[in-house]
């Protein structure tokens, strides 16, 4: 069943069980948090460019440790494209910060 979070933006954001199941199996760390990456939409500490049109949500989840969720949204409704954690800080640094 989908799942929705709504962006900053006050736009549903999709999360597809095909895309679920994406996550889950190629970052297994994520499996139990399905509910943290849809927070991680609605309620980023902020929100970077991802360089191709899509977006990407940040969340410190623990020190030295983020969660990445990058999506896609358009005017009426977007989708998750997949999420990650990274501890590569200076990376995200450096992708332009479109809020806040």
């Amino acid at each position: 069943m989908e799942q929705f979070a709504l962006s900053i933006n006050g736009v549903p954001i999709r999360l597809t069980d095909e895309r679920w199941n994406h996550i889950a199996q190629e970052h297994g760390e994520l499996g139990d948090l399905q509910r943290t990456v849809l927070e991680t939409v609605s309620n980023p500490e902020r929100i970077l460019d991802g360089g191709q049109g899509e977006l990407l949500a940040v969340s410190q989840i623990e020190q030295g440790k983020w969660l990445i969720v990058v999506y896609r949204q358009g005017l009426a409704d977007g989708f998750i494209i997949t999420a990650f954690f990274t501890r590569r800080y200076s990376s995200l640094r450096r992708r332009n910060q479109v809020w806040p």
